[in-house]
């Protein structure tokens, strides 16, 4: 089942650096609506990601912080419309 908008939105925002919701929420409704949708389900996934790489024992500590810390970053740009055709509409 396909998620809302709302739910798609429904991520912390206090370590978002650039985080702008009436940016997101035009973008959402903007020409690269599908797009940004693809991108907030792919942060999820991102999100989900740096959680398991969390839970692992097999690598150093310092690897591993930085490995989830490259993927909470990839979800943040994404969130934030970074990589939407010339920005948000």
């Amino acid at each position: 089942m396909p998620q809302t908008d709302d739910e798609l939105l429904a991520f912390d925002v206090s370590d978002l650096e650039d985080w702008d919701e009436h940016r997101a929420r035009a973008a959402l409704g903007g020409r690269h609506g599908a797009l940004y949708r693809n991108h907030l389900r792919i942060a999820l996934h991102l999100d989900s990601w740096a959680e398991a790489e969390g839970r692992r024992t097999d690598v150093d500590a310092h690897y591993k912080a930085g490995y989830r810390q490259a993927l909470h970053d990839m979800a943040a740009f994404l969130r934030q419309t970074y990589y939407l055709p010339h920005g948000p509409d």
